[in-house]
């Protein structure tokens, strides 16, 4: 459902889908859509306070849909406590780290789970590009459901406006790989950037959102010999599954995993101008429900005693295709893999779902990081979930 749509309708600012468009989805009229392509632009550069004010509270500034909780949520009983060692390291950590949600799952019970700057476990928090590693499993699901054929298709097959442009003869797995070889700019700090612009710009009648500004990106590379972290590209994914399977990415999802997996509190996406939901960003959900995705991943994408995805695809989508440039690190499937065959969905402003099989591990963390990307804040979360580790491994 959605939360927003009785009063948008009945104010004038959208009208019903027009034909193309992905099931269940929604055309904003022209000052809504500009309205709300300026307001995407401008989260990159909120102020601390604005984030703290919104970061748990997006539904209520921009549009998008409202997907219901389970009727039967799956427990998540209590394991035994924790222990990080003397004093209260988790706490120290959260605070230090502007971090506003804890959650550690150990073979799907809760050894910790903490709150500050005002969160709750009935409340919900943005993703930012956490929500890319749910849009790759989206497409795990399409393939299961036979409606993409392999990833080695190639993407104009769905998308047939990207024939001749940069995209041309891409397939979808070097889209999925961020490795297309189309140039991109993700500069969080640089308002002229890729990223801050992609939805900024009107597209033409008729013509996506995302697809308008991804066709008209020149190639700097042959597909597959080069990766680039572009958030664009999980929008154009977005865009691929909305069309392969006629249903919006939030249908789709509450179809395959919301609903049958057991989450208990609502989740809600953004859309874009064009009233499809952001591929790449901006889905809100509660910090156990993004420790469920975890525990749905580790548990080889069967939901309500159904698998989800195709045969081996956690697999190949949690393996590290790409080289990021840092020794043993990669990225798969819109997943960030790690030397000890751990793996990560993250966002920028410290979102994070950490997954370790070896451990049956799982690590939710939501934030409000005072920038964007840091390099000291990425490793000052990477020792905490190390030194988590190793309390798991001394029995603590």
């Amino acid at each position: 459902m959605r939360t927003w749509l009785g009063a948008a309708l009945a104010a004038g600012l959208l009208v019903l889908p027009a034909a193309g468009m992905a099931k269940d989805g929604v055309r904003l009229t022209p000052d809504k859509a500009a309205k709300l392509r300026n307001a995407g632009a401008e989260v990159l550069f909120w102020s601390q306070a604005e984030r703290d004010a919104n970061f748990p509270n997006m539904e209520r500034l921009f549009p998008g849909d409202t997907v219901a909780a389970s009727d039967h949520p799956r427990p998540l009983p209590d394991g035994k406590p924790l222990a990080l060692g003397p004093g209260d390291p988790a706490g120290a950590y959260m605070v230090a780290n502007n971090v506003a949600g804890l959650l550690v799952l150990q073979h799907g019970k809760v050894r910790l789970e903490r709150y500050a700057r005002g969160f709750s476990r009935t409340g919900r928090w943005t993703s930012f590009s956490v929500a890319k590693s749910l849009t790759s499993t989206l497409v795990g699901a399409a393939i299961a459901d036979g409606y993409i054929a392999s990833v080695d298709d190639p993407v104009s097959r769905y998308i047939p406006e990207l024939t001749g442009a940069g995209y041309d003869g891409v397939t979808i797995r070097q889209v999925l790989t961020m490795t297309s070889g189309v140039r991109w700019n993700e500069d969080y700090t640089d308002p002229k950037s890729d990223v801050a612009r992609m939805l900024t710009e009107p597209p033409p009648a008729g013509v996506d959102q995302t697809v308008a500004y991804m066709r008209a990106l020149p190639r700097e590379a042959e597909p597959g010999t080069k990766w680039v972290y572009k958030t664009g590209e999980t929008n154009l994914i977005g865009v691929l599954v909305a069309r392969a399977t006629g249903k919006s990415l939030a249908a789709y999802a509450a179809e395959k995993i919301w609903q049958p997996y057991g989450m208990e509190q609502p989740l809600f996406w953004m859309v874009d101008s064009g009233g499809g939901n952001i591929g790449g960003c901006c889905l809100s959900a509660s910090l156990r429900d993004y420790a469920r995705i975890g525990q749905f991943v580790l548990d080889g994408g069967v939901a309500a005693g159904r698998k989800v995805v195709a045969d081996g695809w956690f697999a190949a989508a949690t393996h590290g295709q790409a080289d990021t440039g840092a020794p043993g690190y990669g990225y798969g499937y819109q997943w960030w893999t790690e030397p000890d065959a751990s793996f990560d969905a993250r966002g920028i402003f410290g979102q994070m779902i950490h997954i370790d099989p070896a451990r049956g591990l799982v690590v939710a963390m939501v934030s409000a990081w005072p920038r964007a990307t840091d390099p000291a804040l990425s490793e000052a979360r990477r020792v905490f979930v190390t030194r988590i580790s190793a309390a798991l491994d001394a029995g603590r």
